[in-house]
């Protein structure tokens, strides 16, 4: 979701600066299309019935039961580019006002509903919490101060951003549901290796952050490299987990993610040197926290291509 949401506020946000938008105005288109790209993934919801499952279970089930339900309707009809098109299409006549107004609700309405008698309970049930979760991030906007179109066009970027950053992380995306046409193959893969994939997945995700990061720190006239302090290189030190932790892959991730997640704490602990940042704020310490995983990740992904 992090990848989803900096991609989509650094598309939005670099687009209303270069179209002339004031700066707090395109932080704030950013901030709402990150918002809006967070929705496709609500359905996941489903897996809650994994949960149940493990439940009565036992903890063995877990994690499987969890993913195979949640993918039962994972990637479908929430990431398809025309449910998504439509959708942020009404999202917009929604934030309006008068008959635009009710002509977007209604409009969303009649989405669950068709839905509901074509493809079942099941997936109207899933559309309905997209719409639940699209409308609220409708309300924020209209407290923001986005207008429709400013709203419309939020949504168009943050949903139909949203599926090409699952090309590379396992099946992907049904872009033109329910059409029975499938642009791209079941599986994308990076590498034949399944760890060098994981690698190159997790690596564009990092770039995706730098790139929300810098797009922010540009509009607020400040430089990346001036919020990052120095002890971020002590990231370099994972790669020593190479002799303690299997290699990940996608199917098998948490100890590394966690892990190489875990690193980034570097920014947040202050180390007993006199020369401390003079700049230090929170941001600086996200930047350099991330830059550690950063460097973290590069150390790990070398010392994997060598020694592997």
């Amino acid at each position: 979701m992090v990848g989803h949401t900096a991609l989509a506020f650094a598309l939005a946000a670099g687009v209303a600066a270069a179209v002339g938008l004031p700066r707090e105005r395109a932080l704030l288109f950013g901030a709402v299309a990150g918002a809006f790209a967070v929705v496709p993934d609500v359905d996941m919801g489903y897996a809650v019935v994994g949960l149940i499952t493990i439940l009565a279970d036992g903890p063995t089930q877990f994690p499987e039961a969890f993913w195979e339900t949640g993918n039962t309707v994972h990637r479908g009809i929430t990431h398809s580019l025309l449910v998504g098109g439509l959708g942020a299409m009404l999202f917009g006549l929604s934030a309006s006002h008068g008959r635009r107004r009710i002509a977007g609700v209604l409009g969303l309405a009649s989405l669950v509903a068709v839905t509901l008698g074509v493809l079942g309970g099941l997936r109207a049930g899933v559309v309905s919490l997209f719409v639940l979760a699209g409308g609220a991030v409708v309300v924020g906007a209209r407290v923001g101060g986005l207008d429709a179109g400013e709203t419309a066009g939020a949504a168009f970027i943050g949903i139909l951003s949203h599926p090409f950053g699952d090309i590379f992380t396992g099946t992907v995306p049904h872009l033109l549901y329910p059409l029975d046409i499938h642009l791209l193959p079941k599986r994308v893969m990076l590498s034949a290796d399944p760890t060098v994939h994981l690698l190159g997945t997790f690596g564009l995700e990092l770039i995706t952050v730098w790139l929300a990061m810098t797009v922010y720190l540009g509009l607020r006239g400040e430089r990346v490299w001036g919020r990052i302090h120095r002890r971020a290189v002590l990231g370099a030190g994972y790669v020593g987990t190479l002799l303690a932790l299997p290699p990940p892959t996608l199917s098998v991730s948490y100890h590394f993610v966690f892990s190489v997640l875990a690193v980034g704490l570097v920014g947040v602990v202050d180390l007993p040197t006199p020369e401390l940042d003079t700049a230090r704020s929170k941001l600086s310490l996200v930047t350099t926290g991330l830059a550690a995983v950063t460097i973290a990740w590069l150390a790990y992904s070398a010392g994997y291509l060598i020694v592997g």
